[in-house]
C-alpha cells in the first residue's frame, strides 16, 4: 500500500499543479497538490517496517478528508457556477480519494484477516 499512496500523492500533487497554472494561479488550485504532498510523505514513511501501520492509517484519514472536502465543495453550489477547470480537479479529487480509502480498507481488512490465520505472528 506503500506504493498505491506514493502514486496517489502523485497524481493528486499533479492535478493541483496543473490547476495551479492553469487557472490564473488560483491558489485554492493547489489544494489537491497539498493532500498530494501529505500522502507522498506518508507513503515514503510507510516504506519502513516500524511506521507502517500508523502512517497508514494517517495516510487513509487523510484520504478521507480529501474526499470530504471535494464532495463539500461539490454540493456548496451549481457546478456551472465554478469554472470546468475546478470542477475536473474537484471531481478528480474525490473519485481518487474515494477509491483510495476504499483500498486503505480493503488493505486493513485483509492485514487484520492474515494475523487471525493459524500460524500468524
Amino acid at each position: 500500500m506503500a506504493a498505491t499512496t506514493i502514486t496517489v500523492g502523485l497524481i493528486l500533487t499533479a492535478i493541483g499543479l496543473i490547476g495551479y497554472f492553469l487557472s490564473s494561479i488560483s491558489v485554492t488550485a493547489l489544494i489537491p497538490a497539498f493532500f498530494g504532498i501529505i500522502l507522498l510523505v506518508l507513503g515514503f514513511l510507510a516504506r519502513a517496517d516500524n511506521l507502517r501501520k500508523h502512517a497508514m492509517h494517517a495516510a487513509a484519514a487523510v484520504g478521507l478528508i480529501g474526499f470530504v472536502g471535494a464532495v463539500m465543495s461539490l454540493l456548496r453550489g451549481p457546478l456551472e457556477a465554478r469554472s470546468a477547470l475546478a470542477n475536473v480537479s474537484q471531481i478528480s479529487m474525490a473519485v481518487i480519494t474515494a477509491v483510495f480509502v476504499a483500498l486503505c480498507v480493503k488493505s486493513f481488512r485483509d492485514a487484520r484477516r492474515a494475523r487471525s490465520l493459524p500460524g500468524a505472528r
